[in-house]
């Protein structure tokens, strides 16, 4: 979600006089909460739909040998997507009855990395790691910004009592201190991928979510893309729109949050806001098929950022009617937004064979990280416990295809673990550009990986880590440690053996449990501080999703953000 630069927070202010003058039941207080959010932070200056003015690239192709022609570029990325929503993992959908051939394919085309990680649980801090190669502890962007006002509002909706968890935590004094939505971005002092590229002489454009950042600083266009089409707030269609199914959580304070706040709009190069040309899965698809029309005679870098599956749940009538009677009514929904997400892959692949790119183009796929258990839905992260949220692996498993027929064999797997962090020197690798200078990166190359130029057990790290505030992990080899203050414990697994983290051992294997607490603390001492400390702290519990009471007992985390 994108916030207007300038807004700042006078809306929020206007909502928290009314909650002082309200003083009265709660309900009363909700109602001009709600009143607010959904009046006084909407904006009225949203234009009508206008063509985009994509740049051309240049009439006709170079002469330059095939072999020396540098790889087109597309980086898709999926939000909130579960493992077990892709059928390449042998899920789908409810169950399996809705496939993703298209996303099936692309995985099919090249080598599907099967232990694949988000570099953080959270969206914001995952993107920054895919552009800059490095941990959100090297760079201190460490947490998700979220709409200014949110994480007030969320501690006034807490539905944690009735989930059975402990209740939410809202620091006054630290939001107030924190700097606006549109502020809190990756720092501009970071090298990204996109500007790596454009340094190689790529045409360099973004489609979508940002979130880490706007204006002269932070925005897409400060950060190395010659283009941007924003999506500039979150609702996939208006809400009241013919074509649209919703489906609302009440169970979920977040989503209640989205409904209120959430318009249909968008901006290129982060000017004025107007309405999208259509449900935004399809239309920025049809964006980005006009920007590969447009630099097929010249080497582009498109990061296409979808929104899809992120609430709030809407999808086409016509993908609602084709998925089947499904229920409850969000999973129908939510498989209607996964048969489109699959359908963008497909339109792709089928636009660069038609235009004769598709042997030169590096397409990666993946998602920011794993499905969130708000939305209602299980088994979307299947076999995996944890959601988005944790560090469990189904918080932090992800897809991860990389496709490029020129180089890479089609119908690899490989299991080494690799991240988020290995993106930006992998793409800059094969497009043959210079890695910034001054910069230490903690991702590496993995197309010797992929090209068979080293044998597929070659593990690119020795270990990986997530840290969000006191909630930390670490993978080493096949050993995983989790660590949190909140509540105060550690969950230790042998993935070799327990790849769905059933088993905890930190009781019966106390010296890993030092070993890996020891490589933590030696990591995370060099960390820069948190950019933008957490000012909410929220209860999620591992085993159960939201719309499900948790029994007495059950294992949970606090997530600050």
């Amino acid at each position: 979600m994108e916030e207007p630069l300038g807004m700042n927070r006078i809306w929020i202010g206007i909502v928290l006089a009314l909650l002082g003058l309200a003083g009265g039941a709660y309900v009363f207080r909700k109602d001009l909460v709600l009143f607010g959010v959904a009046t006084l932070a909407k904006r009225g200056d949203i234009a009508p739909y206008a063509p985009v003015a994509w740049q051309q690239g240049p009439p006709e192709a170079t002469t330059r040998p095939e072999q020396l022609q540098p790889p087109n570029i597309i980086l898709i990325v999926a939000d909130d997507l579960g493992l077990n929503d892709i059928s390449t993992f042998g899920g789908g959908v409810a169950g399996g009855r809705i496939k993703t051939p298209n996303i099936d394919r692309l995985a099919a085309r090249g080598v599907n990395f099967t232990q694949g990680y988000a570099g953080h649980a959270t969206c914001a801090p995952s993107r920054a790691m895919m552009m800059t190669g490095r941990y959100a502890t090297r760079t201190g962007f460490e947490s998700t910004p979220t709409p200014n006002g949110m994480g007030r509002i969320l501690s006034l909706f807490d539905t944690s009592a009735e989930a059975g968890l402990p209740p939410v935590r809202y620091d006054h004094a630290r939001a107030a201190t924190a700097p606006s939505f549109e502020r809190r971005g990756l720092p501009g002092s970071e090298v990204t991928l996109a500007e790596v590229l454009k340094d190689a002489g790529y045409h360099t454009v973004h489609i979508g979510k940002w979130h880490t950042g706007l204006g002269p600083e932070f925005g897409p266009n400060a950060q190395g893309f010659d283009e941007s089409l924003l999506m500039a707030n979150g609702l996939y269609l208006p809400e009241d729109h013919p074509d649209v199914v919703n489906a609302k959580l009440p169970f979920d304070p977040i989503d209640t949050f989205l409904w209120a706040r959430m318009q249909f709009a968008a901006a290129y190069n982060e000017g004025p806001w107007f309405e999208p040309g259509g449900y935004l899965t399809d239309w920025w698809t049809d964006e980005t098929l006009k920007v590969i029309e447009a630099n097929k005679n010249r080497p582009f870098f498109v990061k296409l950022a979808h929104w899809g599956v992120h609430t709030p749940l809407q999808a086409t009538r016509a993908d609602y009617e084709a998925v089947g009677d499904l229920e409850p009514e969000r999973l129908r929904v939510y498989a209607a937004m996964v048969r489109s997400l699959d359908r963008s892959v497909g339109r792709i692949l089928d636009a660069l064979e038609a235009q004769g790119l598709a042997e030169n183009t590096v397409i990666v796929f993946t998602s920011d990280n794993g499905a969130p258990g708000y939305i209602g839905i299980d088994d979307v992260n299947a076999p995996y416990r944890g959601w988005k949220l944790t560090f469990f692996e189904g918080g932090i498993r992800v897809p991860m295809f990389v496709s490029w027929p020129a180089r890479v064999a089609a119908g690899q797997q490989i299991a080494v673990p690799v991240s988020h962090i290995d993106l930006m020197p992998t793409l800059a690798a094969a497009a043959g550009a210079a890695l910034p200078t001054g910069l230490e990166l903690d991702g590496a190359d993995l197309l010797p990986l992929a090209s068979g130029a080293v044998s597929p057990d070659t593990r690119p790290h020795e270990a990986l880590f997530w840290r969000s505030g006191y909630y930390r992990a670490v993978r080493s080899g096949d050993w995983k440690l989790q660590v949190t203050d909140h509540p105060a414990r550690n969950w230790l697994f042998d993935l070799a053996t327990d790849p769905t983290e059933a088993r905890d051992l930190s009781a019966s294997h106390p010296e890993k449990v030092a070993e890996l607490t020891a490589l933590m603390d030696a990591h995370f001492a060099t960390a820069r501080p948190q950019l933008f400390p957490a000012s909410v702290e929220g209860a999620v519990a591992i085993d159960f999703n939201s719309a499900e009471r948790a029994p007495e007992g059950a294992e949970y985390v606090y997530w600050p953000n």
